[in-house]
């Protein structure tokens, strides 16, 4: 195993950090840079879904525990279906990786984090309560309510809505989501002023899909301070991993990239 010493280099929310209790809050949206995996999966693949040699794996994941200062066995993930479904993660249940698109937890010292490679990742916090979340919404998980249901689940610990910050990092960006007329179809259906999200494509018959604002206007609606970061991730394949992008290649797989968030252990120790 090639080592990079270089470390993970993750984007970071102004927002977030504006919001993060006095550094109580700690977040990180990860780009490749930084892992140890190589081929198809160059960088810091943290997929267990993916072919990669799972040593390698492991230890990009690890280096995502460490960059928060916590143990390898504390970063919590779950088996992403595309559904609406929310884990509640303790330290009883660390280990356990349900089938389910986001989690959220009030424990500190837990890494909770999404998997994406096109499809959004969101983190939540409501800092002064000490409540923190992490959603993966691509167009099904928004569209049935996954984002409405992490901010439930939330305050279900004990946030409030109001004080809740929300961010979509790396995601694909409407001129590379190219959709048929049948996706249209469903979203209009559901709201006919759903058809804003839809610009006209060079494919006759097919539009372009504004996922990310899609998303904004979700959190928007259910009453959080809501952001993005700018990053597309079919267009930066040097930073970032593309589901839509390996598939347009014919290419036999992918890597994931992890957006993650964490409450510190110690309000009154050192920055993560």
């Amino acid at each position: 195993m090639t080592l990079d010493r270089r470390g993970p280099e993750p984007v970071r929310s102004a927002l977030l950090d504006e919001t993060s209790d006095g550094g109580r809050i700690a977040h990180g949206f990860f780009s490749r840079a930084g892992g140890v995996s190589s081929g198809l999966y160059e960088g810091l693949n943290v997929g267990l879904g993916s072919n990669d040699d799972q040593a390698r794996v492991t230890e990009n994941r690890q280096r995502v525990s460490r960059w928060f200062g916590a143990d390898a066995d504390h970063l919590v993930t779950v088996h992403q279906i595309h559904s609406p479904d929310v884990h509640v993660a303790t330290r009883d249940n660390a280990a356990d990786r349900p089938r389910a698109d986001a989690i959220v937890t009030d424990t500190p010292g837990l890494v909770i984090g999404v998997l994406t490679a096109d499809c959004g990742p969101v983190l939540f916090a409501d800092a002064e309560a000490g409540i923190i979340g992490a959603a993966h919404a691509g167009w099904r998980g928004a569209f049935d309510g996954v984002l409405e249901n992490t901010v439930a689940a939330m305050e279900r610990l004990g946030a409030m809505r109001g004080r809740i910050s929300a961010v979509l990092g790396p995601s694909i960006s409407q001129d590379n989501y190219e959709v048929g007329p049948e996706f249209v179809g469903r979203f209009v259906a559901r709201d006919p002023a759903h058809a804003a999200y839809f610009a006209g494509s060079a494919t006759p018959g097919h539009a372009l899909f504004d996922l990310r604002r899609f998303t904004l206007d979700r959190l928007a609606a259910a009453g959080l301070k809501a952001d993005m970061t700018p990053h597309c991730t079919y267009a930066d394949e040097q930073a970032w991993y593309s589901y839509r992008r390996a598939t347009h290649r014919n290419e036999p797989d992918y890597g994931r990239q992890i957006s993650a968030i964490a409450i510190k252990e110690d309000a009154h120790g050192p920055a993560f």
